[in-house]
């Protein structure tokens, strides 16, 4: 069975809030919920970075990480579909004797 610990994201924001707005300190915090100081501080930072969206859960991605890779499997496709047609062109404009 596993140690790790599993936090949802409101209890992750609830932390958070305990160190940037009430000033406790990491350290204190970690010890109470019974984590590293350094998983404390990863969330402040994540937090800090990416606002509501700092913690999709196990799985998910940001809706901006989301985004970019739709983004970039639309790109692959239409990638792949222009080596087809370019193909295509290939065989069809061969003079055919």
């Amino acid at each position: 069975m596993s140690n790790k610990n599993k936090f949802t994201e409101d209890y992750k924001k609830e932390i958070v809030k305990l160190v940037t707005e009430l000033g406790k300190k990491p350290t204190d915090v970690a010890k109470d919920i019974g984590v590293t100081p350094t998983s404390i501080r990863r969330w402040v930072k994540q937090y800090s970075l990416h606002g509501e969206d700092a913690f999709p859960g196990k799985g998910k991605l940001r809706p901006a990480d989301a985004e970019q890779k739709r983004l970039e499997k639309e790109n692959k496709d239409l990638k792949e579909e222009i080596a087809i047609l370019k193909k295509a062109m290939g065989i069809f404009s061969r003079d055919v004797k």
